[in-house]
């Protein structure tokens, strides 16, 4: 899906669900990179492993976390009314799959759940250290995190 469609779509109605203070240039920033990162926006559902939606999900991991972490889960709650989803960790994570707007809300609220604010738009070795910390990939692919966190800054300055 190109960068604009997903800015104006999936993060844009995920984000207009949320409170507005979640809403911030550096917010977009991060989740488009990360989407970048995890699936390139292309691949809802990971290759060769169980992760879902366009930030690559886990059941187990961020999606039960997003549902249970004190400073997100009444806002995932939210969330997952406004989508029809059952608030419910199996729910979520079969949801998230088919769902960009959910999936969009859940990478938010998974950074919501850091105590350290956003990095700044254009301190990418913070922002990898960001990503690193909530995301925790398995097999993280630091030579492709610049290239990607300039898209998604590109992409945001247009706005600009």
């Amino acid at each position: 899906m190109p960068l604009d469609e997903v800015r104006r779509g999936p993060i844009a109605a995920a984000l207009s669900l949320l409170p507005d203070r979640m809403t911030s240039p550096e917010a977009e920033v991060m989740m488009m990179a990360i989407g970048l990162q995890e699936s390139r926006f292309e691949h809802r559902h990971q290759i060769g492993g169980p992760a879902h939606g366009f930030w690559q999900f886990e059941l187990g991991g961020g999606v039960r976390g997003v549902l249970t972490h004190s400073s997100s889960r009444d806002y995932a709650r939210g969330l997952c009314a406004a989508r029809g989803v059952a608030p419910s960790a199996s729910a979520a994570f079969a949801a998230l799959e088919h769902d960009d707007i959910l999936a969009a809300g859940f990478a938010r609220l998974l950074l919501w759940t850091d105590s350290r604010p956003l990095p700044a738009i254009g301190e990418v070795q913070t922002a990898w250290q960001y990503y690193i910390r909530n995301w925790r990939p398995g097999k993280p692919h630091e030579k492709t995190w610049a290239p990607l966190y300039a898209e998604a800054m590109e992409e945001v300055g247009h706005d600009r």
